[in-house]
């Protein structure tokens, strides 16, 4: 038995198939002959389209030969061909043009089978509030609270009586003249809705569940378990899934939903009673996932599961609640845990009723069967429904949904088959998945397969012939002829699916080869697979189309955190909202923990932001007490995943100063040769943990720099730095040396060139690395002078001066020669404090702050001076005397020119024909004296 996350073992009897309609019953008998629309109608005479209309409930009422036809194809009974017969001539049930309000899963209100919107937030806050309450009164107090959460505007009593009656008249639309519509009317505390009880999901849950109660102590069990089994085909979802918290966390819903666990609890019960432990692990499976610490089901689905056969599975839900107790609460399972782990062990399983009296049980007639339900291969057994739960809410990928959508094309030039949606982790590659899967389940008629094959897991991942199994079962066939051989299963696999119209969704894969022998073969199905990997090898092989997920962007990312923490907070901070999505650099999974942590503690946006802002930042980015909502946990899963070379060039990858790094720069981060450094690249951007932002330049997400960094030791860190600043000012010198000949070489170290070796081929190369290299040297500048590499700060600065005053970088140029000013300080190297000096002073001289470049240029005078640095001391003087002519200070401008000139005269600096010093490419404004 497989891992499912929907409740499959119970028919659809809830508001999506009313009891007594003609398609869906019609859809049952073909399903249990194990006919497709096409091979029925073709035996019945009519087309597929006609079929296809009756069953889908287009055509209320057709014509009795048609039926004959389709009985003798299906091979109906003459009684089951007399009820069909019947049901079809009655027609649409006599209310369904009464509304039903639907609160168990996302709020609907309906008219038959007819949805009335309710778009308003705040009527589907109300609307959701008073039937969450009936049949009691809702107070005033109540009602203000969950209508704005974050405190009443002075006219909420106004408003409260608007939106009141504002719903009072969406409960009127469709009802029938004869049948009072539900209402809300006043009390003395508050509002009432005004409905019977059988109008509210809510009230058939409670009425059902009360009747199982009363008969489960009665000699036979079945009546209770045909009212559990009814009672839980209402459940669509936790009570108002898609509400705000304060309305999903209010004490009804709380209460509902102990309502529902005691309702499963029941119905496994009596299941393994009736010995039917089969329909009791889909549901099992259901409520488990929502309450993954829930001692009492996880004993039930033990037991359930090795009653199907399944000992490896069973013992393996009791490892996992093992550990996760031990994990997050620190405890041992509690007894009954414990017992039925120790019953598995020992084959002590529940014992069904006597033999005689199962046979004695009939199956329901078809007029009691639920409506909607569809089964698979197996005779009586339901479709595969497999899809996980959605989250309660989605934003933004309308691009991507578009891309799927090609999945379901109606045009078959156009139509996909298989789609991997591929991407870093917490992306929200799988939430894509489900949301579009759920959105478009109805293209599917045959249902919907999924698996989460742990190709990224804590888990072992899945093997390709384990899935194949849990995926025969689904399909019907019977666990004692499932085929042994991986090759033989794949294509019995194959053969089960030819002519159907299913989705399989295989989520979380580690590589092509493991999903290979998932995908069938039948055009009418539709695959769409997740993974970290790129997974390249299915689309040149297999034809997949692949789909590149990448961070929200910002307006996607803010109404992500909006539909999490409430629209109302995020438009009260608007820009600390937007700061915040920044900080988790659009990645959905940091975005939704910072906003389950900011409802947890009630913070203001902007305080929380702040938290952020330091180094601990991903250590912040989790949730309390779940060690696995982490943005730390998702990142684990994949570096885990790498060889230890590529784990290597992932760590010393965050250290670079810069947004990107080419092959030959990570060759000299690694001390690695190019060729092993461009495979490394391409190996850690097929696992989505490096992206190439422009061809040949690999750079991270933020989130994983900072999560790189965590991992780096301190001298694998300062080794992989010395390196790759030495890389850069090798390369940068020769650059300068190539563009700059005539100021090349003023080093004010006074150190000796570089090896004159080629580094670039001419000067154009050496152009082109530099602009590509721009902020990457820039930043590694501030780096080095930060991380102690003083000397290569300064002097790289010196190197990189010249290209960044001629391309007019005045603002990288500042920042450089800020930082070089505090390496030379730190290193008390005279000359390279009067270099940088004089570099300040001549970005001020640009940014026409004369006053501001006077004084540098004063204070660079100075230093040279003192370095005994001539050449320095010219420049200063001539800046000095330009900046006085500027002002109109004649006399100091010409007293200045005359030290100068005295400087060249002595040997001490440069000076053109025409009588103006150049020095390190800074050309000087003449002046007659």
């Amino acid at each position: 038995m497989s891992e499912r996350t929907a409740a499959t073992g119970l028919p659809r009897g809830g508001p999506a198939g009313e009891a007594g309609s003609f398609g869906p019953r019609l859809q049952a008998f073909r399903r249990r002959s194990g006919l497709s629309q096409e091979v029925a109608a073709a035996r019945a005479g009519i087309s597929t389209r006609a079929l296809r209309d009756i069953e889908r409930g287009r055509v209320r009422r057709p014509q009795s030969r048609t039926l004959q036809r389709l009985a003798e194809a299906l091979g109906l009974t003459n009684g089951e061909l007399a009820d069909l017969l019947a049901t079809a001539s009655t027609g649409p049930p006599r209310d369904t043009g009464r509304p039903r309000l639907l609160i168990l899963g996302p709020l609907s209100l309906q008219s038959g089978r007819t949805p009335v919107p309710v778009t308003s937030p705040m009527l589907r806050r109300l609307l959701g509030l008073l039937a969450l309450k009936h049949p009691e009164p809702s107070t005033q107090q109540e009602i203000t609270d969950t209508l704005w959460p974050s405190g009443p505007p002075s006219s909420h009593q106004s408003l409260i009586h608007t939106y009141v009656s504002q719903v009072r008249r969406l409960l009127e639309q469709g009802a029938l003249r004869t049948v009072p519509p539900p209402t809300v009317v006043r009390t003395p505390t508050g509002y009432l809705l005004e409905a019977p009880r059988n109008q509210i999901d809510l009230g058939h849950f409670d009425d059902l569940l009360a009747e199982a109660e009363r008969l489960h102590r009665a000699p036979d069990p079945r009546a209770a378990y045909e009212a559990l089994t009814q009672a839980l085909q209402w459940w669509r979802g936790p009570v108002l899934a898609d509400a705000d918290p304060v309305l999903r966390q209010h004490p009804a819903a709380v209460v509902a939903n102990e309502r529902r666990v005691k309702a499963v609890l029941l119905h496994a019960d009596t299941a393994l009673l009736l010995g039917r432990p089969g329909e009791a692990v889909p549901v099992l499976w259901d409520m488990v996932n929502i309450e993954p610490l829930h001692e009492p089901l996880h004993a039930r689905l033990v037991l359930a599961l090795a009653s199907c056969g399944e000992q490896a599975a069973a013992l393996n839900v009791y490892n996992r609640l093992r550990d996760r107790l031990d994990e997050e609460l620190g405890i041992a399972p509690n007894a009954e845990v414990r017992d039925a782990h120790l019953r598995v062990l020992r084959q002590q399983l529940p014992v069904a009723l006597p033999l005689a009296q199962r046979r004695a049980e009939q199956p329901a007639p078809p007029d009691r069967a639920t409506p909607g339900r569809r089964t698979s291969g197996k005779a009586g057994g339901p479709l595969p429904a497999q899809l996980p739960a959605r989250a309660g809410s989605y934003v933004g990928r309308r691009r991507q949904m578009r891309e799927l959508d090609a999945l379901v094309s109606p045009d078959p030039a156009r139509r996909s088959h298989l789609v991997a949606v591929v991407g870093a982790p917490g992306v929200g590659k799988t939430a894509l998945a489900k949301h579009w899967a759920h959105a478009r389940r109805e293209h599917f008629e045959d249902g919907q397969l999924f698996v989460d094959l742990r190709g990224h897991s804590p888990l072992p991942t899945l093997r390709p012939g384990d899935v194949l199994a849990q995926f025969l079962r689904a399909l019907g066939a019977p666990p004692d002829q499932l085929p042994a051989d991986e090759d033989e299963a794949a294509a019995l696999y194959r053969t089960l699916l030819a002519d159907k119209q299913m989705l399989i969704v295989l989520d979380n894969a580690r590589d092509a080869e493991q999903v290979r022998p998932l995908i069938p073969g039948a055009q009418g199905c539709a695959v769409v697979i997740t993974s970290r990997s790129r997974l390249a090898g299915l689309v040149a092989s297999d034809g997949a189309r692949q789909l590149v997920l990448d961070v929200l962007d910002p307006d996607e990312a803010r109404q992500l955190l909006g539909s999490t923490i409430g629209e109302s907070r995020v438009a009260a901070e608007e820009e600390a909202a937007r700061r915040l999505v920044r900080v988790c650099g659009g990645l959905p999974l940091a975005i939704r923990i910072a906003g389950a942590n900011l409802l947890a503690r009630d913070a203001r946006i902007a305080d929380y932001c702040a938290e952020l802002a330091g180094d601990d930042m991903l250590n912040r980015l989790r949730i309390e007490g779940d060690r696995r909502s982490t943005v730390r946990a998702a990142f684990d899963l994949s570096y885990r995943a790498l060889p230890a070379a590529a784990q290597r060039m992932f760590r010393l990858l965050s250290l670079i100063p810069g947004p990107d790094v080419t092959a030959a720069g990570a060759a000299a981060l690694a001390d690695s040769a190019p060729a092993e450094s461009a495979g490394l690249l391409v190996s850690l951007t097929n696992a989505h943990l490096v992206r190439e932002r422009a061809a040949g330049r690999f750079g991270m997400h933020d989130l994983l720099r900072s999560y790189g960094r965590e991992l780096v030791s301190r001298e694998e860190a300062h080794a992989a730095r010395q390196r790759l600043f030495d890389w850069y000012l090798h390369h940068t010198d020769a650059a300068a040396r190539l563009l700059y000949p005539m100021v090349a070489g003023a080093d004010p170290s006074g150190a000796e060139a570089p090896s004159t070796a080629p580094v670039f081929a001419d000067r154009r190369e050496a152009s082109e690395w530099l602009d590509s290299e721009r902020e990457n040297l820039a930043g590694a500048v501030l780096q080095a002078s930060g991380a102690g590499f003083t000397a290569l700060a300064w002097r790289l600065a010196e190197s990189l001066h010249d290209y960044l005053s001629v391309g007019m970088y005045t603002g990288d140029c500042l920042k450089v020669a800020t930082a070089s000013l505090f390496a030379a300080v730190a290193d008390g190297e005279l000359r390279a404090q009067a270099a940088a000096q004089l570099r300040r002073a001549e970005c001020h001289w640009v940014l026409a702050n004369n006053a501001q470049a006077l004084e540098l240029f004063g204070s660079a005078l100075e230093l040279a001076r003192l370095a005994g640095w001539a050449e320095g001391q010219d420049l200063a003087l001539r800046r000095i005397r330009a900046a006085h002519q500027a002002d109109g200070g004649m006399r100091p401008a010409c007293d200045h020119l005359s030290q100068a000139r005295g400087l060249t005269r002595r040997g001490g600096g440069a000076e053109t024909a025409d009588g103006v010093g150049r020095v390190s490419g800074v050309s000087n404004v003449g002046l007659t004296c």
